[in-house]
């Protein structure tokens, strides 16, 4: 299998991803910073990639929409090669998806294990939402993690983009998404810098 270097990303855009799975019933959503610009309702910054979650027992039929495709998975830095009949191991959150034909990265497809009626947090499985609640969809239809969620896993590391898209995001988030956020971020990051901005 021909080696892809780890920065060598010409991620699809929501919208061609939404074009493959339009038709389907099954759960996704478009995480991470291209959730927030959906949720914007314009692009606010370049991507390097484009994430999108989807249910573990859902692997085998998302990556039979993805034909041209070959997987990977992504654990504490590694890659491994995943043939098509392979289950990832169960540690396994991440899978990108390689173009070899053109040596690029397209996709970064997130696994979680929640249900198609709750949504689990891959940190604390014990912090659970209804779906409903947590995936928006934009006009055209192509669902997204709501946004104070979104901050939430971005409140981990703070890099440079992830300070940004919480100053982008602060005004437009709504007096209850800012109220759940603070209780989020106090509940699991108590000294966080965001807490004092909310």
């Amino acid at each position: 299998m021909q080696h892809i270097p780890d920065d060598a990303w010409n991620a699809w855009t929501p919208e061609l991803l939404f074009q493959r799975f339009r038709y389907q019933s099954s759960p996704w959503y478009v995480v991470g910073g291209w959730a927030l610009d959906l949720w914007q309702g314009y692009q606010t910054r370049d991507h390097e990639d484009l994430e999108f979650c989807i249910l573990s027992e859902d692997i085998d039929l998302f990556r039979s929409q993805l034909p041209e495709l070959d997987f990977f998975e992504v654990h504490n830095g590694t890659f491994a090669y995943l043939a098509p009949e392979m289950r990832p191991r169960p540690e396994t959150y991440q899978l990108w998806g390689a173009d070899t034909t053109n040596a690029c990265w397209r996709i970064d497809m997130m696994i979680e294990h929640g249900t198609p009626e709750i949504w689990t947090y891959k940190r604390d499985p014990s912090f659970r939402l209804p779906r409903s609640t947590v995936v928006r969809e934009t006009p055209s239809g192509i669902p997204y993690l709501a946004p104070a969620l979104v901050l939430l896993f971005k409140a981990k590391h703070i890099r440079p983009k992830d300070a940004a898209d919480f100053q982008a995001a602060l005004p437009k988030l709504h007096v209850q998404e800012k109220a759940d956020l603070q209780c989020w971020l106090e509940a699991m990051y108590p000294e966080h810098e965001w807490i004092t901005q909310l």
